[in-house]
């Protein structure tokens, strides 16, 4: 009676045992077809996601039909819309865009913008990020960028997308986690991080 026992309980364990070692090789199995699948597409994504540099764009007026532009959006009292003008929140069209027709919007803007391409105002590093002569400094920027990094950047259509993100706040302006290296040009778009302000 005691051995049956013993036997059934073994018999049981057994049987645990098997299944566990199916499910655990069948996950395993699983995950790896996974990773290897996720890893084949990303390869695929990052070789065939190319960045459209020229926004391609009519400005409309009162007599053709309005087309909508995309902005900056954030901004409290300036805005870039994806031409790379700059003006006031109260300048902005209904479409999206900047009133060109004012002495205030201006294009391509650089103001508060340091020879290191970091900016004090995240609108003007916009701005400045999106004049056509920045293209090759942008494109070595991806080229050169960590995997991580890149992969942020996958997600980005365009110029102007791009310019959007690159001017953000990022890690690359912080130290130490909770100080700016420079708060006083925090918004970059350069390849390099803002230089240490002196103590």
């Amino acid at each position: 009676m005691v051995l049956r026992r013993l036997l059934r309980k073994r018999w049981v364990l057994g049987v645990v045992f098997g299944l566990s070692l199916i499910y655990f090789l069948t996950s395993t199995l699983k995950q790896e077809e996974r990773t290897i699948r996720d890893r084949t597409l990303l390869e695929a994504r990052e070789s065939e996601h190319h960045i459209p540099w020229k926004v391609k764009f009519t400005l409309g007026n009162s007599s053709r039909q309005i087309t909508q532009c995309r902005n900056s959006i954030q901004g409290k009292t300036l805005l870039t819309d994806e031409l790379g003008y700059v003006c006031e929140r109260k300048d902005l069209l209904v479409n999206g865009c900047c009133n060109v027709n004012l002495a205030s919007s201006r294009q391509y803007i650089c103001k508060s913008c340091l020879p290191n391409d970091c900016c004090s105002v995240y609108e003007y590093c916009v701005s400045c990020c999106l004049q056509p002569d920045k293209q090759p400094q942008l494109e070595r920027f991806l080229n050169r960028a960590a995997e991580g990094f890149r992969n942020l950047f996958t997600a980005v259509e365009d110029h102007f997308e791009l310019c959007l993100a690159k001017c953000r706040t990022s890690s690359q302006s912080v130290q130490h986690e909770n100080t700016y290296r420079n708060p006083q040009a925090k918004y970059c778009y350069g390849e390099s991080p803002p230089e240490l302000l002196p103590l």
